[in-house]
């Protein structure tokens, strides 16, 4: 295993996920915004699961979304 490659593979995996994740939370909060069913000032559970086939990984991260 190259550790340069296997890292950067990482990093670029992580920033994808990151960008991506955080413009699905956006379009999805600014519907639900914009048809009533939040008002703008909850704080919402959220919950990240991660899993890689081929060596069992799957793990589970909790968090919250504060729209103020």
């Amino acid at each position: 295993m190259d550790a340069d490659v296997f890292n950067m593979s990482i990093r670029k995996f992580l920033k994808t996920v990151g960008v991506h994740s955080q413009h699905e939370i956006e379009q999805a909060i600014t519907k639900a915004i914009e048809s009533g069913k939040l008002k703008g000032n909850e704080a919402l559970p959220a919950k990240m699961v991660l899993t890689i086939d081929g060596v069992g990984l799957n793990v589970s991260f909790d968090g919250e979304v504060q729209l103020e």
